[in-house]
């Protein structure tokens, strides 16, 4: 997702990508990030983001951030001079765009880069983009996952994450990772400020946004293929995430 020689103050575009691993993405301009399809995987600052659609990424100009494609998707991408929009309220923010927001990303895909200067039209539209973008990335998305600093703990979120569908038990994680149960649940508070139950919450909450976003299953088979055999925990677990029911968020990925 590496970008080329740009010249325009401001350009956009859309992209289809493949199923990739995690790769380091860094631009020298703000980079406004969204998917219309599918959803991507964000990492940084110790912290991991699903990006499905109607949420956005505003990453900072010259910030490395890792990102993953678990599945396939569609991007718009906006990038900004830092001489035309200011610097973002935080180096990565991921946040839900509003209509009007959508709408301003729809039109600036219009205008890829280019050797000519924008026009006042389109200048105008790059503008009112960045004015609320800016604004909505000051009320970031509660929706991330920790994501570890030792190498201990990295595995044991991978393993975890990777039995979700199963029936989990800390004590077989630890043993996995050379642990034993009491120091691997100290990691889990010093490193990711919250407990493995916690974590194994919002791992199913962001594994279930991503099935949300690239499949049309129903939410019980979703509910079921996270790990959960009761429905209304699931749907208790989502909304008090994401202050919405996996329904009404899914409904949310429409234009």
């Amino acid at each position: 997702m590496a970008e080329g020689l740009v010249t325009r103050e401001a350009f956009a575009f859309a992209r289809d990508f493949p199923v990739s691993p995690p790769s380091q993405l860094r631009v020298d301009r703000h980079y406004l990030l969204c998917a219309s399809r599918g959803a991507l995987r964000l990492e940084a600052h110790g912290k991991v983001w699903v990006l499905p659609p109607a949420r956005a990424a505003l990453i900072a100009a010259g910030e490395p951030i890792q990102v993953a494609i678990p599945q396939p998707v569609t991007t718009s991408s906006v990038l900004f001079d830092p001489g035309f929009a200011p610097e973002p309220p935080a180096p990565l923010t991921v946040f839900d765009l509003t209509a009007l927001a959508r709408a301003l990303v729809t039109e600036c895909v219009g205008w890829p880069d280019a050797d000519e200067p924008l026009p006042p039209y389109a200048r105008s539209l790059f503008g009112a983009l960045a004015a609320v973008a800016w604004r909505l990335a000051e009320d970031p998305s509660p929706v991330t996952l920790p994501a570890g600093r030792s190498p201990e703990l990295r595995r044991a979120l991978a393993l975890t994450e990777d039995r979700l569908g199963e029936e989990l038990r800390f004590d077989d994680i630890a043993r996995e990772v050379g642990l034993v149960p009491r120091s691997l649940a100290r990691r889990f508070e010093d490193e990711c400020a919250m407990t493995w139950t916690a974590v194994v919450r919002r791992m199913r909450v962001l594994r279930a946004i991503e099935r949300l976003a690239a499949t049309q299953e129903s939410v019980t088979s979703i509910a079921h293929a996270v790990g959960y055999t009761s429905l209304s925990a699931f749907n208790l677990a989502f909304r008090e995430l994401t202050g919405r029911t996996p329904t009404d968020y899914r409904a949310t990925f429409q234009p």
